[in-house]
């Protein structure tokens, strides 16, 4: 959420930040809303002064044995009308706070101009395309083929945008979950945590996906929980309304977690496949850390996402995001895209973004940046370290060979007892 001061001490800066988003900012309304409030905070004001005034002189008066009954009954008009005044305040600051809520974080001020996916700015790419001798196949032919994944049955169980991995396929999987996860705790440093797996609606309000995007999520009842869209929400609100010591920071954490999103609005994107599912397998990488300390992080994290890529031999390229492309909390975002050669495209396999104090401020996130000082809030940052079923896409779709099996990358063979290839469920 954005700090309300600095909103209202610079409504044309952040007018100018969310119209570079593309943002339906309301700001209009916040101006009205605001003025409302500081007129009506300074009559209440006003109110309580004339009435506590007027106490002291109906005191006086009965000591000197006046009649204060006219006194007191302009007193009780007063207080009726402090009454409503304060219902109209309330009603106006609630009304503030939701739009507040509804207002994405600013773009940071490096982020490229833009409004759509197209107009993101390419940093960086590592690797080289594989080359092969004869057509290769999409995952889901290939993996169909081989008999690891299956799409067909698992429509029977679930429904469609849900998948079933046999075998090899399953064994792959946990594979590349087990790779990441060491790979980030003993080389990089993150303390490896196993979350919840569903999540109240304070700790989704804390990271942003309540209330705007509550569409995007799967609810359960009884209880009234969230299946978690992501590790992030568990793992950052862990330190949701605690006050944090500056010498521990950066904090560091990775889960694995499965993923529930209900892709809301994606009907006909991505649907064959394990692109776009109803439940995925991700390893997440979330960081807090000090403002001063914010943009090397997120240059730290996304290069922790990138070791990945580079372990297993696949071709990536590093893309900004455009303040347009950006999502609801980010104030700045590099995605990591992978090279399917079936399909002749790149697919973001994780974001790496940074959010400031917006998560920060929503779940009451802060430090105490000296004993005894008021606490500050810290920012954070999170991102994909990486997505499993993309990853798992990516192997097949690069490793494959003329027979229709796939290679193993190196990296991952320990992992799989030593498995070089893939020729069936095995």
């Amino acid at each position: 959420m954005l700090d309300p001061s600095y909103v209202r001490e610079h409504l044309d800066e952040v007018a100018a930040a969310l119209r570079r988003r593309g943002a339906e900012s309301g700001l209009d309304r916040f101006r009205d809303l605001d003025a409302r409030r500081r007129a009506g905070l300074a009559e209440v004001e006003e109110l309580n002064r004339r009435r506590n005034e007027a106490s002291r002189r109906i005191g006086a008066l009965v000591q000197g044995g006046q009649d204060v009954e006219t006194l007191k009954r302009e007193m009780r008009e007063v207080g009726a009308t402090i009454a409503r005044l304060k219902g109209e305040l309330e009603s106006v600051e609630s009304e503030l706070t939701a739009l507040l809520h509804g207002l994405p974080n600013l773009p940071h001020p490096t982020v490229p101009d833009g409004a759509t996916a197209e107009q993101n700015r390419v940093e960086r790419s590592w690797g080289e395309k594989p080359r092969f001798d004869f057509e290769p196949r999409a995952h889901w032919d290939l993996g169909t083929a081989l008999g690891i994944l299956d799409f067909e049955r698992a429509a029977k169980v679930a429904g469609a945008r849900f998948a079933v991995a046999f075998g090899a396929g399953a064994r792959l999987e946990r594979a590349l979950i087990q790779f990441m996860l060491e790979l980030h705790t003993r080389e990089h440093g993150y303390l490896e945590v196993l979350p919840p797996f569903m999540t109240n609606a304070g700790a989704l309000f804390g990271t942003g996906q309540l209330p705007k995007f509550e569409s995007d999520l799967f609810r359960v009842e009884p209880g009234g929980y969230y299946l978690v869209p992501t590790a992030e929400v568990p793992v950052t609100n862990l330190h949701a309304e605690e006050v944090l010591e500056p010498e521990g920071l950066p904090l560091a954490y990775c889960a694995y977690t499965p993923c529930f999103r209900s892709e809301a609005g994606s009907y006909g994107q991505d649907v064959r496949g394990l692109i776009r599912q109803h439940q995925f397998n991700k390893v997440e990488l979330v960081r807090f850390a000090l403002p001063e300390q914010s943009a090397a992080e997120l240059e730290l994290l996304t290069a922790h996402a990138e070791e990945v890529l580079r372990r297993l031999g696949l071709h990536y390229r590093v893309v900004s995001l455009c303040a347009g492309d950006l999502g609801f909390a980010s104030a700045k975002t590099y995605d990591l895209e992978v090279w399917l050669p079936a399909q002749g495209v790149y697919r973001e396999i994780s974001s790496c973004s940074s959010f400031g104090d917006f998560q920060a401020r929503r779940a009451r996130i802060r430090y105490r940046p000296a004993p005894g000082a008021k606490p500050r809030l810290v920012h954070t940052l999170n991102g994909s370290g990486l997505a499993v079923g993309r990853t798992l896409v990516a192997v097949l779709e690069n490793f494959q060979q003329a027979d229709g099996s796939v290679l193993v990358p190196e990296a991952l063979r320990p992992f799989l007892g030593g498995l070089p290839r893939i020729a069936g469920r095995g």
